[in-house]
């Protein structure tokens, strides 16, 4: 099996008998470590084995997942990787999008190493991962799609000084900060997640601790925190008769990729 150049990260809690992504990793001999909090480090031990379990230093603090982020974030630069991949734990593998536009189960391995070594041959890219397998359409026609929001499977640059720091949408904050500063995001189509939704279908997770109040406060409290900190770049619309953000990130990043000379 060909080998990774960078460490891959799980952030998870209250999911150690269900875990989709360790899950499938496991199932295709990949290597990871799985961030979780010290009350669940022993459950997480027994199903997924000892070695791939990093215990985190805090436990229950109600503010999402960005500090577990974090954390694996400083993790991989501890031990001298330049990038690091991190995953959400409700991923169930990964699919190709062919020239037929079909979702094709396809190789763990060739999908990780697609990234990355795409990723490789430019020196601006802040951030880069794979769309979902329900975004890909029969109007997804290009293989990648660059500056704009990456989701929950990211291979991150560890050159950029930006870190996880929002409660809620904290995946588009991220991408917003370095966008602003000119680095580029590449969103892969040819390879594609599988991701579950959480919230309709997996317990666990940091559901308790965020969505405290009633949906819709939820989605109003989601939707303005982020406007608040990107006030030029984000708008609260409502769409499907609930409040949602929305960025137009064509229209306000417009940097290309710039290739490294010896790669």
């Amino acid at each position: 099996m060909q080998s990774l150049k960078y460490p891959i990260y799980i952030i998870s809690k209250g999911r150690w008998e269900n875990s989709l992504t360790a899950k499938f990793l496991l199932k295709d001999g990949i290597d990871f470590r799985i961030a979780v909090e010290p009350q669940e480090y022993d459950n997480y031990c027994k199903t997924i084995g000892k070695s791939k379990v990093l215990k985190l230093p805090f436990s229950n603090l109600g503010l999402g997942s960005y500090p577990a982020r974090n954390y694996c974030w400083e993790h991989s630069i501890k031990i001298g990787a330049q990038k690091h991949f991190l995953f959400d734990d409700n991923i169930r593998g990964f699919r190709s999008w062919d020239k037929d536009k079909r979702r094709v189960r396809c190789s763990t391995i060739d999908a990780l190493i697609a990234l990355e070594k795409f990723t490789d041959r430019y020196k601006n890219i802040a951030v880069s991962g794979y769309n979902y397998v329900y975004f890909a359409t029969k109007d997804t026609k290009k293989p990648f799609t660059i500056n704009t929001h990456v989701y929950s499977g990211m291979l991150i640059n560890n050159e950029i000084k930006y870190r996880w720091r929002m409660k809620y949408n904290e995946d588009v904050d991220l991408c917003l900060q370095a966008l602003h500063d000119g680095w580029c995001t590449v969103l892969l189509n040819a390879f594609l997640i599988e991701k579950t939704s959480t919230v309709a279908k997996m317990k666990g997770g940091n559901q308790t601790e965020l969505y405290k109040n009633n949906d819709h406060d939820k989605k109003v409290l989601k939707s303005v925190s982020l406007q608040k900190v990107w006030p030029q770049y984000v708008k609260v619309v409502t769409r499907f008769n609930r409040p949602h953000h929305a960025v137009n990130w064509t229209k306000h990043f417009k940097q290309p990729l710039l290739k490294k000379l010896h790669y």
